[in-house]
């Protein structure tokens, strides 16, 4: 039986500057020169992810449809963070809502194994901040910053290792 893992010490974060659309799948390498600013206060994980497109075709002869897989979409990622103004990350994904530009983002999960040197297991994406709203709550909540993106790459997953 395999183990199961609290999202509780996940952190993520945005790199620190905009990176071009891919045209094919990125890859760990495609990472490796990026400054990372984590941002802070994380209170609520999306979903990422490829999921296809239905293609559907009416076959007459058949007399049923014939359906089909099409173009991947990695989708939408909604995050919610505890506002906090003087948060270097914070304020970097407010900044990159304003602009037209993908940024680079990577999540890294609180699985690591033992071992001397272990590492967790990391998601890395390209993706674009489409929104960074403010939002109360009810009286016994702190205001939450809102942020989606749109991730518009594939999701690359590095494995956790020991470091052995």
């Amino acid at each position: 039986m395999s183990d199961l893992f609290a999202v509780a010490g996940a952190k993520i974060y945005i790199g620190a500057a905009a990176m071009a659309a891919p045209t094919v799948d990125v890859t760990e390498t495609n990472f490796a020169a990026v400054s990372w600013t984590e941002i802070a206060d994380w209170t609520q994980c999306g979903q990422i992810g490829d999921t296809a497109a239905l293609i559907t075709t009416q076959v007459i002869s058949r007399g049923r449809d014939v359906k089909q897989k099409g173009t991947r979409n990695a989708g939408s990622m909604q995050n919610v963070f505890a506002i906090n103004s003087s948060d270097p990350g914070q304020i970097a994904v407010i900044a990159a809502e304003k602009t037209a530009n993908n940024y680079p983002f990577k999540i890294e999960w609180d699985d690591a194994p033992g071992g001397t040197a272990p590492t967790p297991t990391v998601n890395y994406f390209i993706g674009l901040v489409m929104s960074a709203q403010q939002a109360g709550g009810g009286p016994n909540t702190v205001r939450s910053l809102n942020v989606t993106v749109e991730v518009n790459s594939n999701v690359v997953t590095v494995a956790p290792a020991t470091g052995d």
